[in-house]
C-alpha cells in the first residue's frame, strides 16, 4: 500500500472503528494516533492481526501524540479526538473542551500532512469542522465534516424498520447541522425509488424524523456513551469515496459560500466526494418550510461558532 490514512483519537471507540474499517477494506495503510499511546499501539496491533484473516495487505501502526510525525504525508486525516458525550450532555456542552483539542490536533496535521484532506468527526460537529477549517488554512474542499452520512443512515434504518424492507432499498437525505435542529427531507427519501410520502402517513414520517434528530441521544441513553459503529462506518465511507475517487453523492458538513442562501458557515448539504475532496456542492430545490428549517439549523450552528470565534 502507498496511500495513508491517519486516525487521530484512534484508540477510542469511533476512531478504532474507522481504522479497522479502512484497514480491512484495504483502502490504505493506517496510522492510529492517540493521547493514550500504549492503547493506540495495542489497538493498531489488534487491527493489523485481523488483516491476514480479512485478506488485507494494509499496514497498521499505533503511536502516541508525541510521535505525530508517523502520520507524515497522509492522504486523509480523520479526527475523532474529543471528549465523548455522556448521558444528559448535549453536543453543545462539548464545545470549549473539544475546540482546544482541535487547536492542538490541527497544528500537527498541517505540520506533517499539509496536502491532506481532513474529515472531522468530533462534536459539536459543524462547529468543530469550522474550527479545523479556520485553524488549518486549507481550502474548503479539503475540510469535510462527517454528519449527514450518519444521520441519513439512521433515517434509512428507521424507515426500513417501519416498512419492514431491506435497508438496501432505502435512500434518505438529512441536511443542516448535526444536532437537534437537523433537517430530514422525507420528499427526497425513497424506498426502491418510491417517495416515503406515498408509503407512510405524515404521523409516522414525523416520528421517524424526530427519532433521526435524536438518534445520537437515544444511543447514549442506552449504552452510557456516544455511538461508535455507525459513526465509524460513516467516516470510513467518506474516506473510501475520496481515496477511490468515486464521485459519490453524500451529505456532508461543508463551508458554504452562498449556497442555499448560507454564507461563511459549515452546514450539512449533499456534495460530490472524490479525490479532490468536495468536488461539487449540489443545490436541491427546497420548499419554503424546508428552507426555513435549514436556516434555523444554520442559526444554531452560528451560535456555536460565534462562541469560539471561528
Amino acid at each position: 500500500m502507498n496511500r495513508k490514512v491517519t486516525v487521530v483519537g484512534g484508540a477510542g471507540n469511533v476512531g478504532a472503528t474507522v481504522a479497522r474499517s479502512i484497514a480491512q477494506r484495504e483502502l490504505a495503510d493506517v496510522v492510529v494516533i492517540d493521547i493514550a499511546g500504549t492503547k493506540a499501539a495495542g489497538v493498531a496491533l489488534d487491527i493489523y492481526e485481523s488483516c491476514p484473516i480479512e485478506g488485507s495487505a494494509s499496514r497498521v501502526v499505533g503511536v502516541g501524540v508525541e510521535d505525530f510525525a508517523e502520520s507524515a504525508n497522509s492522504d486523509v486525516v480523520v479526527i475523532t479526538s474529543g471528549v465523548p458525550r455522556k448521558p444528559g450532555m448535549s453536543r453543545d456542552d462539548l464545545l470549549q473542551v473539544n475546540y482546544k483539542i482541535m487547536q492542538d490536533v490541527t497544528a500537527q496535521i498541517v505540520k506533517h500532512s499539509p496536502n491532506c484532506i481532513i474529515v472531522p468527526v468530533a462534536n459539536p460537529l459543524d462547529a468543530m469542522s469550522q474550527a479545523v477549517y479556520r485553524l488549518s488554512g486549507f481550502p474548503r474542499e479539503r475540510v469535510i465534516g462527517m454528519a449527514g452520512v450518519l444521520d441519513s443512515a439512521r433515517m434509512r434504518a428507521f424507515i426500513a424498520m417501519e416498512l419492514n424492507v431491506s435497508v438496501e432499498n432505502v435512500s434518505a437525505f438529512v441536511l443542516g447541522g448535526h444536532g437537534d435542529t437537523m433537517v430530514p427531507l422525507p420528499r427526497y427519501s425513497t424506498v426502491a425509488g418510491i417517495p416515503i410520502t406515498e408509503l407512510l402517513s405524515k404521523e409516522r414520517i414525523d416520528a421517524i424524523c424526530e427519532r433521526t434528530a435524536n438518534g445520537g441521544a437515544e444511543i447514549t441513553k442506552l449504552i452510557g456513551t456516544s455511538a461508535w459503529y455507525a459513526p465509524g462506518a460513516s467516516a470510513a465511507q467518506m474516506v473510501e469515496a475520496i481515496l477511490k475517487d468515486q464521485k459519490k453523492i453524500l451529505p456532508c458538513s461543508v463551508f458554504l459560500q452562498g449556497e442555499y442562501g448560507i454564507r461563511d458557515l459549515f452546514v450539512g448539504v449533499p456534495v460530490k466526494l472524490g479525490a479532490g475532496g468536495v468536488e461539487q456542492i449540489i443545490e436541491i430545490t427546497l420548499t419554503d418550510e424546508e428552507t426555513a428549517a435549514l436556516k434555523k439549523s444554520a442559526g444554531a450552528v452560528k451560535e456555536l461558532v460565534d462562541v469560539i470565534k471561528v
